[in-house]
């Protein structure tokens, strides 16, 4: 059986969406739980980072450029 690929979505003014991430790792060297699908946060503002939790939504996070 093949091993599902690993995939990013860029959701805009979201999270980035990883599918089949089997591994990851924080700044700590600290292995991280993962599902299926997860999303991680672009925005900074997230209390559960590197998930994202929404925070975007509240503090107007957007792809475009000023």
């Amino acid at each position: 059986m093949a091993a599902e690929k690993l995939s990013v979505k860029i959701n805009k003014d979201g999270p980035y969406i990883i599918q089949n991430c089997k591994s990851l790792v924080n700044s700590k060297g600290e292995e991280l739980a993962t599902k299926e699908y997860i999303a991680l946060c672009r925005c900074g503002s997230s209390k559960n980072k590197p998930f994202c939790d929404g925070s975007h939504k509240a503090v107007g996070f957007t792809d475009e450029k000023n």
